[in-house]
C-alpha cells in the first residue's frame, strides 16, 4: 500500500485534531468543547455538504450512474443490516444483534465529510449525488432492525414486540440529520450556481474551521468510549473493524461495476464501511430499550469511526487505484 496515501490523511489538520482530542483525555486534560456547539457544527456540516451536494447535483444532471448509485446505496442500507444481525447473533440476544446490525446498516455524516475533504486534498473530483446518496443510507437500516426484532422475538417464543410505527418513521426519515441534509441538497438544487456564490463565504469559507474543532470534540467522545469497550469483548471489537472492511469491499466491486469514478467510488465505499452513532442510536434507544447502548454506540464511535477516518480512507483509495488501473 501507498504509505503516503496514510500520512497525506492523518496530516490533514482535522484527522490531527481528531488525535489531539483522544489525547486531552488519555492525559487527562481538561479540555473541553461546551456542549451546545457540538450539536452546532454538527447541523453546520450537514447543511454545508447538502447545499454543495445540491448545486453539484444540478451540474450534472440526474442520469443512469446517478441512478444505479443511489440504487446500489438503497439495497446496502437494507442488506448489510441482515447479513450482520446473522454474525451478531453468534454471540448476542436478539436485541442488541439487531440495534448493533442496524448500526452498521446505516452511515456516518462525519466519515462522508472527512473522506470528501481527503479528496478535496488530492484534487480527485465527486459527483454532487453522492450526498444523496448519504441521505438516503441513513433510515433504512433502523426499519430492518426493528423488523429483525419484530420476526425473531417472535420466533423465539417471546411476547411480539408492539412499536409505534409512525414513530418509528418519523425518527427514521424525519430526525434532524436527515431532514436537514434533505433540505439543504433541495435548497442547493433550487438556487443553483447563483446560491452557492451567494453563500458560498459562510458554506465553503469556515467549513474546514468547523470539520476541525468537531474532529476534536469527537476525538474527545471517542476516548471516553473506548472504555466502554471492556463490555464488548473482542468478538465486537474484532467485528467493528472486519466487517466495516468486508462492506467497503463489496461497495468497491459494486462501484466498480457500475462505473463510478474514483472519487464517487471512495464516498460509495465509505458509505458502505461507515457505522451510524446518533440518528440510529437515538432511534434503537426510542424503540429497542432492551439493547444495551454500550455495545452499540462504544462499537461504532470508538472503533469503528476513528479505523475509518484514519486508515480506512486512505486504505479503500488504495484499493480504488488498484481496481481502476
Amino acid at each position: 500500500m501507498d504509505l503516503s496515501l496514510i500520512s497525506s490523511n492523518i496530516l490533514n489538520p482535522p484527522v490531527l485534531f481528531f488525535f489531539l482530542g483522544m489525547t486531552a483525555v488519555f492525559v487527562k486534560s481538561d479540555l473541553e468543547i461546551p456542549q451546545p456547539l457540538p450539536k452546532l457544527f454538527s447541523l453546520y456540516l450537514l447543511f454545508a455538504i447538502g447545499f454543495k451536494g445540491g448545486v453539484e447535483l444540478v451540474k450534472s444532471g440526474i442520469n443512469q450512474g446517478v441512478i444505479l448509485t443511489i440504487l446500489a446505496a438503497m439495497v446496502m442500507a437494507c442488506a448489510v443490516p441482515v447479513y450482520t444481525f446473522f454474525i451478531l447473533k453468534i454471540k448476542l440476544d436478539v436485541y442488541n444483534a439487531a440495534a448493533i446490525a442496524a448500526t452498521y446498516g446505516s452511515i456516518s455524516a462525519v466519515t462522508f465529510i472527512t473522506a470528501s475533504s481527503f479528496l478535496d486534498q488530492l484534487g480527485i473530483d465527486f459527483g454532487g449525488y453522492m450526498v444523496a446518496a448519504l441521505a438516503l443510507m441513513e433510515s433504512p437500516a433502523i426499519i430492518v432492525g426493528l423488523i429483525l426484532v419484530k420476526v425473531f422475538t417472535a420466533n423465539d417464543g417471546e411476547e411480539e414486540r408492539d412499536f409505534s410505527w409512525s414513530e418509528v418513521l418519523q425518527e427514521a426519515f424525519l430526525n434532524s440529520s436527515v431532514f436537514l441534509l434533505v433540505g439543504s441538497l433541495l435548497v442547493g438544487m433550487l438556487t443553483g450556481e447563483h446560491g452557492w456564490e451567494v453563500i458560498s463565504p459562510f458554506s465553503q469559507g469556515l467549513f474546514y474551521g468547523v470539520l476541525t474543532f468537531f474532529l476534536l470534540d469527537m476525538g474527545l467522545v471517542a476516548a471516553r468510549r473506548i472504555k466502554d469497550l471492556q463490555k464488548a469483548g473482542m468478538f465486537l471489537i474484532s467485528f467493528a473493524i472486519l466487517v466495516p472492511l468486508v462492506n467497503a469491499i463489496i461497495g468497491l466491486f459494486i462501484a466498480k461495476f457500475i462505473g463510478m469514478p474514483r472519487g464517487d467510488a471512495l464516498l460509495f465505499a465509505v458509505l458502505c464501511a461507515s457505522a451510524s452513532y446518533i440518528a440510529v442510536p437515538a432511534a434503537m434507544r426510542l424503540t429497542v430499550p432492551e439493547a444495551n447502548p454500550s455495545l452499540y454506540v462504544s462499537s461504532a464511535l470508538a472503533v469503528t469511526f476513528p479505523f475509518n477516518i484514519i486508515v480506512g480512507i486512505p486504505l479503500y483509495l488504495y484499493g480504488i487505484n488498484m481496481l481502476w488501473r
